[in-house]
């Protein structure tokens, strides 16, 4: 709980108060699950013929300069697989949307993102990893692109699981960097509606 505590009062701070004008890039992996069956129509009935239930899990980053590319995985994510899409999709999203600067990572606290290796490579990079609370997801404004993403795609019917990501990357490509500025801009309100409840959901 002192972690927690001191992890909370960290993000607190007036330099973290002003994410949307630093450096800051925000990562999750999101499971995406659509039920579909072979040449259904948008806005046919699906209780004629049971829908089979494919999910894909797709790992994403942002900023207030915008969205990064999107990585699907295709197996359960260790530190090894989580490093792998560090090198080869986190690196190249914050190229692309910092260039040359300086940023700091945030992540959650699963056992891929907290093993040893993993602080060892971030340590290896020079890249600062921002001290987060555990069992926080109201404090990530990067849920609520994908709950965006989640809205924009209630009408669509990938017959495939290579239709369904398709449809999550065009949705994807549809976010703002003005979408992404309004969500870290709220930050220091979800910092206050964490701390005031002392750890009780938020509206967030």
């Amino acid at each position: 709980m002192e972690a927690q505590d001191a992890s909370i009062a960290a993000l607190s701070s007036s330099r973290v108060l002003g994410l949307a004008s630093l450096n800051f890039l925000f990562t999750i992996s999101h499971r995406f699950s659509m039920g579909f069956r072979s040449g259904e129509l948008a806005g046919q009935l699906s209780t004629v013929i049971p829908w089979s239930v494919k999910s894909v899990m797709v790992w994403g980053a942002m900023s207030s300069a915008g969205v990064g590319p999107l990585c699907f995985l295709r197996s359960k994510v260790n530190a090894a697989v989580y490093q792998e899409v560090l090198e080869h999709f986190m690196l190249p999203a914050a190229d692309q949307l910092y260039g040359d600067a300086d940023f700091i990572f945030q992540q959650d606290l699963a056992p891929a993102h907290s093993a040893k290796a993993t602080s060892t490579w971030f340590k290896d990079h020079g890249i600062p990893v921002l001290n987060w609370p555990a069992n926080s997801p109201d404090l990530k404004p990067i849920e609520n692109l994908w709950s965006i993403v989640n809205r924009k795609m209630r009408y669509a019917r990938p017959k495939n699981a290579e239709e369904l990501k398709a449809t999550i990357r065009a949705t994807w490509a549809l976010i703002t960097p003005e979408q992404c500025h309004r969500l870290l801009d709220s930050m220091p309100r979800r910092i206050a509606a964490v701390i005031q409840p002392k750890g009780a959901p938020t509206k967030y």
